[in-house]
């Protein structure tokens, strides 16, 4: 929270697919159990595109390198001190293989990614509300969140 509370933050995010499993990251740092589940992403940097920024961060957080494909659905998420408009994009896998990746703007001991994984749609559901994205929340099925679409808040 510290990090990215209390400004405006804008993410993009990417929603990669293996059948029925969704790739997840985990981080330390956001929501009251220190544990917050989401699909990759992170924020554009100056002068570099949406499409450009979540290539970085697929690579930089799970190891794959990726095609970015159809703009899904922007969501809002604002809630103080985090306020984010979040750009989603499905994606395709070109390569690598996944792994837990890190921040390369944090220091070893302040890396904020704890776990990266292919999970199924039951298992994200299994998680208290609180530990995953809201998207989560507005689905019954990983087909569902593939149909989301407009701007969410």
């Amino acid at each position: 929270m510290k990090l990215y509370g209390n400004r405006l933050r804008l993410r993009v995010c990417g929603l990669y697919r293996e059948g029925d499993r969704l790739l997840m990251v985990r981080h330390r740092g956001i929501g009251p159990t220190d544990t917050f589940w989401c699909p990759p992403g992170g924020g554009p940097q100056f002068g570099e595109a949406a499409h450009e920024a979540l290539v970085r961060e697929f690579a930089e957080e799970t190891g794959l390198k990726i095609a970015v494909g159809d703009l899904l659905f922007v969501n809002e998420f604002m809630q103080p001190p985090l306020h984010a408009l979040e750009l989603f994009f499905d994606v395709k896998n070109l390569g690598g293989s996944i792994h837990q990746g890190f921040d390369p703007e944090m220091g070893a001991d302040e890396q904020i990614i704890q776990d990266v994984q292919m999970m199924h749609f039951e298992e994200i559901k299994a998680y208290p509300p609180e530990e995953v994205h809201t998207l989560f929340q507005r689905c019954e099925s990983l087909d569902d969140v593939f149909r989301l679409s407009g701007y969410l808040h």
